[in-house]
């Protein structure tokens, strides 16, 4: 089980109830097809994927982001039990998705950028590290390599 401060939680919720879901989720989702192209072939089905313009225009690209988010925000509301809370979605994305493990570090990382820059001068070294302990336990319980 994570240990999670006060701070953490705190940071964490706050993070999640000033979050734009469709903006952030579409712009983080997007810059990850965009600047790792490889991860795009779990998305045949979005269509137009060739280039930026395409992606960021991509309305399923869109939606799906805010999909991402609202997963997370279940997370938001089950720190103590994030493993149990994503028991379902690890066996879709591991065993029959088969997404490589490191997509979701890579998704994080964007997520975290796009964040970063709602958040400018609030998003401190502290607040960073809050959110991608938040973020690293998330991918993991969804990998199976929770500890």
């Amino acid at each position: 089980m994570v240990e999670w401060t006060d701070f953490e939680r705190a940071t964490i919720q706050d993070i999640f109830s000033k979050m734009d879901y469709e903006s952030v989720g579409h712009n983080a989702l997007a810059r990850c097809l965009v600047v790792y192209p490889w991860t795009q072939r779990y998305f045949g089905n979005f269509g137009n994927l060739y280039n930026a313009a395409a992606i960021m225009g991509n309305p399923k690209v869109a939606a799906h982001g805010v999909v991402v988010l609202h997963g997370l925000d279940r997370a938001v509301k089950n720190m103590d039990n994030i493993k149990a809370t994503y028991a379902e979605l690890s066996v879709l994305h591991s065993e029959k998705l088969h997404v490589d493990p490191d997509n979701f570090r890579l998704l994080a990382d964007c997520l975290t950028i796009v964040v970063a820059s709602r958040l400018g001068t609030g998003f401190t070294a502290d607040v960073q590290a809050a959110f991608q302990k938040f973020l690293a336990v998330v991918g993991a319980a969804l990998t199976k390599q929770y500890h």
